[in-house]
């Protein structure tokens, strides 16, 4: 039994989440996602759309996906440990280095695969350009609400 762990925010989920999580599912048996929490997003990346709760209750809801784990806050390996998963799959976009990760689970005695996922090319792949899309539709799309 292949256990694969895959980590992210997922806020507003798009078609990029789903290709990932179905990419790192065909690594293993056994998928187990950690979604980040809301103070660790607002430190790193910034405030989250949807609460961490939700985007956990999303995550859990697709089919690929075996268990959803809410981060910690501080040492990012602590829920590494607490899963002990034989791979770790990272996204094409996510800025982890993959050498760095590979350090830390050795001298913590962990035996974990780091894999680099490749990049899902396709419309309104990522958060930031669905953000984008709706800010360049704004007036369009507060005028249509408006009207009804």
């Amino acid at each position: 039994m292949v256990k694969v762990m895959a980590t992210g925010v997922f806020d507003l989920l798009h078609l990029g989440h789903l290709h990932f999580l179905q990419a790192a599912k065909a690594l293993g048996d056994e998928l187990i996602v950690v979604v980040a929490n809301d103070s660790t997003v607002e430190s790193q990346k910034h405030k989250p759309v949807t609460p961490q709760e939700m985007r956990a209750e999303l995550i859990s809801a697709l089919k690929p996906v075996d268990t959803v784990i809410i981060g910690h806050e501080g040492d990012p390996f602590e829920v590494v440990e607490e899963i002990r998963p034989d791979i770790i799959a990272l996204g094409y976009d996510q800025h982890h280095n993959e050498e760095d990760i590979r350090r830390e689970l050795a001298s913590r005695g962990l035996p974990t695969e780091v894999v680099r996922l490749g990049k899902f090319d396709g419309d309104l792949d990522g958060t930031r350009k669905i953000i984008w899309r709706i800010l360049d539709n704004w007036d369009d799309l507060y005028a249509a609400n408006r009207d009804s």
